[in-house]
């Protein structure tokens, strides 16, 4: 998401910093660059004028003109704008608004097809183990066959529980058997998955109004597919209309690498964009930081964002029982495959990137390197493919243990021996780590773990 629109702001920066002083006509130039690039990204055009026009009333000016940095400034100036657009108002901890008696109510609403009940299926687990809450989800959708079916595999699938259907009942009643069992049962959240429609028309309205004047929801939440570019902004401004949402959820961001949308719709319609689906798994869902993703646009990375991943996903025993690994200097082929598995966990080598400070600035080195996320599971094939004595003692990988090693792994020799490679080349630092000890790592700092033992002074 926003990789296009990043691409182009980063390119519009790097030739500012190189002028080093800048002058009106300067600024001028890069402003109407950063209109056109928003325009590329799908923002709607009076979201384009009303973001240049206070980019410009700030970047104009002898502040920055006299600035040390100016360049600098300019970037700080169009980084406080995007954050601002994409909702800076928004609370630090993102999603839903849990500060309501329970069970709090979040009523789903949005167009059939957009990802409405699988983004309620990740929502609910991600209220459960993020903020430990009691969930019920229950389908109010009596119009797409199977579609409470589909709710109720997705609750087992997460471990949430889900509202028993009832044939033939209506959509008020199903919301209003839901609230109940809710508040008699101790949920602390309950989700109501309306029904969607192929397009806004009066029936579809209908119907959500009636079940949000029944259960007086405290969240409101739009689910809009991104993908949908404009399309999914004039939705969101039709349902804050005759509904009134109080959030969006984008899903498929991970494919729209525009973001016109997301840039649209917090100005279109006045709401927060709650939460952003960046793929197709139940856990491929993450509250939305105006603040992280403006520093992603604009190459600062979103570190924050990187470690409460990490914080996620590694296992803190695994972690701990690898450190101790490590201070002894007895990394195996079982501890490369842990480190492989916690980093696909993580998402991949892009997403991990995609966070990281800087990392903008070799985006073309990168695209030009065409990583292959694949790669991390070829490489745990290859690790599955050995024997646990193999895993423990590379020394006994002779040539026909590799040729086999990458015949049952479905890989090649020159992959397995790559992979022998990566290996040592760890292995070798670990060991080295080990000999320094705490007191030799500070002392020789991170050269030591150099070929060679680093730089050494004449």
């Amino acid at each position: 998401m926003f990789e296009s629109l990043s691409n182009r702001l980063n390119d519009v920066f790097d030739r500012l910093r190189r002028r080093g002083a800048l002058s009106e006509a300067d600024v001028d130039s890069a402003l109407r660059e950063i209109r056109v690039a928003l325009l590329e990204a799908d923002v709607a055009l009076p979201v384009v004028k009303s973001f240049v026009d206070a980019v410009k009333a700030k970047a104009v000016g002898e502040a920055v003109i006299r600035s040390v940095t100016p360049a600098q400034m300019v970037v700080k100036i169009v980084h406080d704008h995007l954050v601002e657009t994409l909702g800076g108002d928004t609370p630090a901890e993102g999603g839903v608004n849990l500060n309501a008696p329970a069970p709090v109510v979040v009523m789903m609403v949005g167009l059939q097809g957009s990802g409405k009940t699988t983004t309620t299926a990740k929502i609910a687990r991600l209220l459960k183990e993020r903020q430990r809450k009691k969930v019920l989800m229950a389908s109010l959708d009596v119009q797409r066959p199977a579609a409470q079916e589909q709710l109720a595999v997705l609750g087992r699938q997460v471990e949430v529980d889900t509202l028993p259907f009832i044939a033939g009942e209506r959509p008020v009643a199903i919301a209003k058997r839901a609230h109940e069992a809710a508040r008699l049962k101790g949920y602390d959240v309950l989700l109501l998955d309306t029904a969607g429609r192929l397009h806004i028309d009066e029936a579809l309205m209908a119907e959500a109004a009636a079940v949000r004047d029944a259960t007086h929801p405290t969240e409101s939440l739009l689910v809009a597919d991104a993908m949908t570019g404009q399309d999914a902004v004039n939705v969101a401004k039709s349902f804050a209309e005759r509904i009134g949402i109080t959030g969006i959820v984008l899903t498929r961001v991970d494919g729209d690498a525009r973001g016109g949308a997301a840039l649209s719709m917090r100005a279109v319609t006045g709401q927060p964009i709650k939460y952003v689906g960046v793929g197709e798994k139940l856990d491929a869902i993450e509250p939305f930081h105006p603040e992280r993703v403006a520093g992603r646009i604009l190459g600062m990375g979103d570190v924050v964002s990187l470690v409460e991943k990490a914080a996620e996903t590694v296992d803190r025993d695994e972690a701990e029982k690898l450190a101790r690994k490590m201070q002894k200097g007895s990394f195996d082929l079982d501890d490369l495959a842990q480190q492989l598995k916690q980093l696909r966990k993580m998402g991949g080598m892009s997403s991990l990137m995609g966070m990281l400070p800087g990392i903008g600035k070799i985006k073309k080195q990168l695209d030009a390197a065409n990583i292959d996320e694949s790669l991390l599971k070829r490489q745990e094939a290859i690790i599955s493919s050995m024997t646990r004595q193999e895993r423990h003692n590379p020394k006994l990988l002779n040539g026909s243990r590799r040729r086999r090693i990458a015949s049952g792994s479905g890989t090649t020799v020159p992959e397995v021996n790559r992979l022998l490679k990566q290996y040592q080349d760890m292995a070798d630092m670990m060991k080295k780590v080990s000999k320094l000890g705490k007191k030799g790592l500070m002392r020789g700092g991170f050269a030591g773990l150099l070929p060679g033992g680093g730089f050494r002074p004449q």
